[in-house]
């Protein structure tokens, strides 16, 4: 029982890093790696989980708008109906624990459907606005890296 409080703690620490050294700090570590390696997929998601933290309003309008259109990344996301900023902060939290506990493939793939969501909550109504789009195009882009280091990790070639 012991080791189970023990891996716990662990799994609580690896989550609130970001907390307790800042994002600054893991961006120094691996915010240059590339995306579809263990320190990238580690960037983007302590990026996409502070990002659901401190604008949880906006993500949560981002991706109800979004989850409509896209049905099976909502599904596979996995966030609460309906969509609201605790729904998302919640999300962010499971995936780094889901990334450090359980199964990073399974992670790495809700965080990606969630990347494509919000990509299309994006880009609908926004079709004239460059800023918005330029930004679903990332979005898009992330989903692309996390779904292609899932693959990775399956095949033990994610390093």
């Amino acid at each position: 029982m012991a080791a189970d409080a023990g891996d716990q703690r662990a799994v609580g620490r690896a989550v609130r890093l970001v907390d307790e050294h800042g994002l600054e700090t893991i961006a120094e570590l691996w915010a240059d790696a590339a995306p579809v390696t263990l320190p990238g997929v580690l960037w983007q998601l302590y990026l996409l989980r502070t990002w659901v933290r401190t604008d949880g309003v906006g993500v949560a309008r981002l991706y109800e708008r979004g989850q409509h259109a896209a049905p099976v990344c909502d599904v596979v996301a996995g966030v609460a109906d309906p969509p609201d900023p605790e729904a998302v902060a919640a999300l962010g939290d499971t995936i780094l624990t889901g990334a450090s506990a359980g199964d990073l493939a399974v992670a790495l793939e809700r965080a990606a459907a969630f990347c494509r969501v919000v990509a299309t909550g994006r880009a609908s109504g926004h079709e004239d606005d460059s800023a918005e789009l330029r930004l679903a195009v990332g979005n898009l882009a992330m989903a692309g890296h996390l779904e292609a280091a899932a693959a990775l990790w399956r095949d033990d070639r994610l390093w």
